[in-house]
């Protein structure tokens, strides 16, 4: 694997990432970055990183075994129509992009072109993404065994199908953002009670941390909320209270939309 070459389409924060963790398990492999847009970016990761960086990706298409699409999913279908043409036999496409499918791949690169989608989430930065993926249906074992190369340098996953990737991306990846809303919601009534926005921010981090701890070694939230939770308590009457505001549902509500505007940023 050391002697693979990929090419990132792409150059934010999740491209990062998937480059940062891969050279650090496979600090020979070859990793060529790029971004038409943003010149200062390419060199700030070119100082960072044993990476090299292009500002066109279309020379590069021809040298590489992988091409990772980590641009936003508006500009897949025109760098799809760019690449189309480009790709030679067997290599490898994958895209990292909301609402792109291998559906969506295949049916506009060459017949018999592998693919793969791979929905990881901003934890990837330290190495714990819960990533999710699927296949195309022209990936072999060697192009499975490459994809698991990378997948496994951003944290766990799980491969699922890509009607249950469309799904569940918003569980995966985007619910992230509702747990730091969640924090920022417990900063902000911490302060409402006179203490600091240091101490709130400190009582409100650790508290989740440890929370997380808790889950990553015992695995069963119901259990650890019925052990927090004595029957008449002060616990159960705050959780009474999230449930008169109908704090189920209203997760199931922002998944449904989430998966929704997903759904529409991938037709476009």
């Amino acid at each position: 694997m050391n002697h693979v070459h990929i090419l990132f389409i792409g150059a934010g924060r999740m491209a990062e990432a998937i480059f940062a963790g891969l050279l650090q398990a496979n600090p020979e492999m070859k990793i060529t970055i790029s971004n038409q847009k943003d010149k200062s970016r390419l060199n700030k990761l070119q100082k960072s990183y044993s990476i090299h960086t292009t500002k066109n990706w279309r020379n590069t298409v021809k040298e590489v075994d992988v091409i990772l699409l980590a641009c936003p999913p508006s500009e897949h279908p025109s760098v799809l129509e760019e690449l189309s043409p480009l790709l030679h036999e067997g290599q490898f496409v994958m895209t990292v992009a909301a609402g792109i499918g291998p559906s969506t791949l295949e049916a506009a690169l060459p017949d018999g072109t592998p693919t793969a989608w791979l929905m990881p989430n901003t934890s990837a930065d330290v190495g714990k993404s819960m990533s999710i993926y699927c296949f195309g249906q022209h990936v072999n074992e060697q192009h499975k065994a490459l994809f698991t190369t990378i997948v496994s340098a951003i944290g766990p996953s799980e491969e699922l199908s890509e009607e249950q990737v469309h799904h569940l991306t918003a569980i995966t990846g985007s619910a992230p953002a509702f747990l730091y809303s969640f924090a920022e919601a417990l900063e902000q009534t911490a302060t409402s009670y006179g203490i600091s926005a240091e101490q709130a921010r400190k009582l409100v981090l650790e508290m989740i941390i440890g929370s997380a701890a808790m889950l990553d070694k015992h695995r069963d939230p119901q259990k650890l909320r019925e052990q927090v939770t004595s029957p008449g308590g002060a616990t159960a009457a705050g959780l009474t209270s999230l449930e008169k505001d109908d704090f189920s549902n209203s997760i199931k509500r922002a998944i449904q939309a989430t998966n929704q505007r997903a759904k529409e940023l991938g037709s476009n």
